[in-house]
């Protein structure tokens, strides 16, 4: 098939169509990162459930499987992101697709030998953010998406920053099919990423079960919640998830369910909790050293400790409290992408999957999305003409 179709996105990333595979946990591996990419698109591989040792093997695998531009992500707010991203660095990865934190480090490291840079937004105000920190493209997540999507719907949130940023935008968050390409690239958008859609392959390696559910499940069977993972996300509404969110929050518990995430990811709990309360390491400078003058301290400066004290316990608590969703929602999700147990665990579904209704080649889903975006734009060619 030979239908043109260019774009900011496809000539930044040299690829041939303007549609990239969302880097998902357990999903974005490198057989549909490589299956994505060999069919025009870009894939980006998912490393936030992976260790340093594992994302070196992953990147090696993807690039046995094809010899075009690929893409890998980092989730800085994930513990153990920042060890990733500079293996990411080290083994010169193409595109680096960062979110949940400042990318400016990054994005000096890659350009310096050539890579790109995409950054993962869901408000103006992160767009903003990352065009200064030197991002080259914006993925932009609107209400509609699996996981963690914006509150903001994309009909509304793409055209908003694309109104305010210079950078090409891919959408993100409602789009399956050619209809959803051609509404992206009218309300400013340069490409699509899909989830949902290439979630439900033949070369997906999420559970059978599940594939089917997505593509029997309408719009209007998602939940969007905060109470899986910590953070606001979609999911297929089930007895797993429903589970979940009737749960209450116990200290003693979170404590205990927190180690799996280290045990998951090879790091310490230490320096997880370390790593989630001061995400951005700070330089010393004078002022953070004990001063020579052995002054007593006035009742303010007490005071002021105190209440120093106290917002460090609050934070240690919210930190071990995130710690506890995510280790739950690390489990869950598992449970429920890989093995297709949706009494125990979870599966993250756009509203998107209501239009789905096949599973197809990633190659099909492809080149079918792209015949039938330039068929969408002719047909809306005549209509106004008429």
């Amino acid at each position: 098939m030979r239908i043109p179709m260019k774009t900011r996105i496809t000539e930044l990333l040299k690829i041939k169509y303007p549609i990239v595979l969302s880097g998902m946990s357990w999903i974005s591996t490198p057989e549909l990162v490589a299956a994505v990419s060999n069919a025009g698109g870009i894939g980006i591989l998912a490393t936030g459930i992976l260790s340093p040792e594992e994302t070196v093997r992953s990147v090696t695998r993807v690039r046995e499987l094809t010899k075009r531009p690929f893409a890998a992500n980092v989730t800085l707010y994930f513990p153990g992101s920042e060890k990733n991203a500079e293996v990411l660095i080290d083994l010169k990865v193409p595109v680096i697709n960062y979110s949940l934190g400042k990318g400016g480090w990054i994005a000096d490291a890659v350009h310096a030998y050539g890579g790109k840079v995409i950054a993962t937004v869901t408000t103006l105000k992160h767009a903003l953010a990352a065009q200064k920190e030197g991002a080259d493209a914006l993925i932009v997540t609107g209400h509609e998406a699996a996981a963690h999507g914006g509150a903001v719907t994309s009909l509304v949130l793409i055209p908003t920053i694309a109104d305010a940023v210079d950078i090409p935008l891919i959408a993100a968050g409602g789009f399956a099919d050619g209809r959803g390409l051609a509404a992206a690239l009218a309300l400013g958008a340069d490409a699509v990423a899909m989830g949902t859609r290439l979630m439900n392959t033949v070369e997906s390696p999420v559970h059978e079960l599940q594939k089917k559910m997505s593509v029997d499940k309408g719009a209007f069977d998602t939940v969007y919640t905060d109470r899986v993972d910590g953070m606001n996300a979609r999911m297929m509404d089930s007895p797993g998830l429903r589970r979940l969110m009737k749960k209450r929050f116990n200290p003693f518990v979170a404590a205990y369910r927190a180690r799996s995430i280290t045990k998951e990811i090879g790091l310490s709990m230490s320096s997880i909790i370390g790593g989630m309360i001061s995400p951005v390491p700070k330089k010393k400078t004078a002022a953070a050293y004990p001063s020579q003058d052995k002054k007593q301290a006035s009742p303010a400066g007490r005071n002021k400790k105190k209440a120093g004290s106290f917002e460090a316990a609050r934070k240690m608590f919210r930190t071990m409290k995130q710690m506890s969703r995510m280790a739950v929602g690390f489990g869950a999700f598992k449970t429920g992408t890989m093995d297709g147990d949706n009494e125990k665990g979870v599966l993250a579904l756009g509203q998107i999957t209501g239009i789905i209704h096949d599973t197809p080649t990633v190659r099909q889903v492809i080149e079918r999305t792209v015949r039938d975006a330039a068929k969408a734009h002719a047909e809306l060619g005549r209509n106004l003409r008429n």
